[in-house]
């Protein structure tokens, strides 16, 4: 039972010990494929959903403008820097293009996690990552083909169709199931958040395994621009909404909200629709720089508590 406490925390550690093993000896991971990554992604919105019950998305009528100046910071900063950046640091299309789709992404599981460790504030993570997620069917589909222009060729539809499967309709079974059977999902809650780090380690590392012989060669410049990416979203989070709002809880998890995606929606929604598997890695080294900050702003933000 106690490993079940330790994992959430390990979060960081975890996906890069495996992300570097998958480098070195891909076959470790590169069997979590195909239909297993889709239904893993499933299997994290499911679990995100179970967590959730009608009475969280309250928040977002009781303090409409956290939720509001997170909204929009989170479907704004991160995908014009996306791609700005994709183009200042000369990406090539297929890159390019997966780091606009991974910056529309919304907020995911790890970000509720890094919230809660750098005690900010749990219950507007909550709502602002399930406000973002539903959001994320018409914005991520909407962000990626509207800002690659005609760098390559986005299925909107495609997308669309894509994330409706893989997140509306599980977060959506996983809150029915709350609503109808809280006392069984309460035993399951316990353990969603280490499952959901589980799942998104194998994504992760599978991607990269599968894309070893690709990051080696030319992925220096994308892994700076990621950089970049989730360190500006991290301190624009914080600093525009500590301008807008005055609330330091506030401002930290609006911080962690914005400077951390759904990578892992993202690798699945590149698998799907794009030919070119190189679409996907983006996300995946995403998901990996991302858990790394949120583990050095959890040890800021506690230390400031």
């Amino acid at each position: 039972m106690r490993i079940f406490n330790i994992i959430p925390g390990a979060f960081p550690w975890i996906v890069s010990s495996a992300s570097l093993l998958a480098l070195f000896y891909p076959p470790a991971f590169t069997w979590f494929s195909g239909n297993l990554i889709t239904f893993g992604l499933g299997g994290i919105m499911l679990g995100m959903g179970l967590t959730l019950s009608l009475s969280d998305f309250r928040g977002v009528t009781q303090a409409p403008s956290w939720i509001l100046t997170g909204f929009f910071l989170q479907f704004t900063v991160m995908p014009f820097f996306g791609w700005l950046l994709g183009h200042l640091f000369d990406l090539p299309p297929f890159f390019a293009v997966g780091l606009i789709l991974v910056s529309s992404c919304p907020g995911g599981t790890a970000s509720n996690v890094i919230v809660f460790l750098s005690k900010s504030n749990l219950a507007l993570s909550v709502s602002m990552t399930a406000l973002s997620t539903i959001a994320a069917i018409i914005m991520t589909p909407l962000l990626t083909s509207t800002l690659s222009g005609n760098d390559i060729d986005v299925d909107a539809m495609g997308l669309f169709y894509s994330t409706l499967k893989v997140v509306l309709i599980p977060v959506l079974l996983g809150v029915f199931i709350n609503t109808k059977l809280p006392r069984h999902t309460e035993k399951i809650k316990f353990y969603a958040p280490s499952f959901a780090v589980i799942l998104i380690t194998l994504i992760v590392a599978s991607i990269i395994g599968q894309g070893k012989e690709i990051i080696l060669s030319s992925g220096f410049s994308l892994i700076l621009a990621i950089m970049s990416l989730h360190l500006i979203g991290f301190i624009l989070g914080y600093f525009l909404s500590k301008i807008l709002l005055k609330n330091e809880a506030v401002s930290r998890t609006i911080s962690v909200e914005v400077g951390m995606q759904n990578s892992g929606l993202g690798v699945v929604l590149a698998k799907e629709n794009f030919i070119n598997p190189a679409v996907a890695i983006p996300s995946a080294i995403s998901s990996l720089v991302h858990s790394l900050y949120g583990s050095i702003f959890v040890a800021l933000f506690r230390k400031r508590s």
